[in-house]
């Protein structure tokens, strides 16, 4: 019964250390996230290049992605503001089926875009890769990001921990109920990011420099 209790003790306190964890990282992430993210596309500055963090166009279920649709939205608003005048889609294309930046490009094509102001990256796999790349790959220290804020403020603080000077537009987010698994992921990812940080973690892929004119 001792044995039990002790046991039990010890689960309590690792639950709370890993709650206070959770909580810690998330205040670091927001509090240096304030003031970088916009709603308003007329507040937000311009910068040359803006890139979309990739996301599947359909669920597993066979609906549509409202958080691949939204973002596509807001890109569109931002070009057509003059807010940005080249696009990178950053995202996963790590199996023949299943290609992110090539679907967001013939959305925003769609959208009026025009093809020669896409640039697409393929190694986008997770979002620490896509910014590092926007950097040693694209060349860019300053730049946009769009996606919802959520994920915008924690693109932005691995932006600021690679002395990158970028801001974030806000995609609209989906509603409570169908964001609630994305939102309960996020708080977890962003405990990932400060372990990416401490092991020094490298993109999985990095490859030749790709100049945006």
């Amino acid at each position: 019964m001792k044995k039990i209790i002790k046991l039990m003790s010890l689960l309590a306190i690792l639950l709370v250390l890993i709650i206070c964890v959770v909580i810690t990282c998330n205040i670091i992430i927001s509090k240096t996230s304030n003031g970088l993210v916009y709603n308003d596309v007329n507040a937000v500055p311009h910068n040359k290049v803006g890139v979309i963090l990739g996301t599947s166009k359909y669920l597993k279920s066979g609906q549509k992605n409202m958080y691949f649709f939204n973002r596509i939205a807001a890109v569109v608003e931002l070009f057509k503001a003059h807010k940005i005048d080249y696009i990178v889609i950053s995202g996963d294309n790590s199996r023949n089926t299943y290609n992110e930046p090539a679907d967001m490009q013939n959305e925003l094509i769609k959208h009026g875009v025009p093809k020669d102001k896409i640039y697409l990256d393929y190694a986008g796999f997770r979002t620490y890769d896509s910014l590092i790349r926007m950097n040693k790959i694209f060349g860019q220290k300053s730049f946009t990001i769009i996606s919802q804020e959520f994920h915008n403020r924690r693109a932005i603080y691995i932006a600021k921990r690679l002395d990158l000077n970028v801001v974030g537009f806000n995609a609209e987010d989906v509603s409570a109920y169908s964001g609630f698994k994305t939102n309960v992921r996020e708080k977890f990812a962003r405990v990932k990011v400060f372990i990416d940080f401490l092991v020094k973690k490298e993109p999985r892929f990095l490859g030749e420099k790709i100049e945006i004119h």
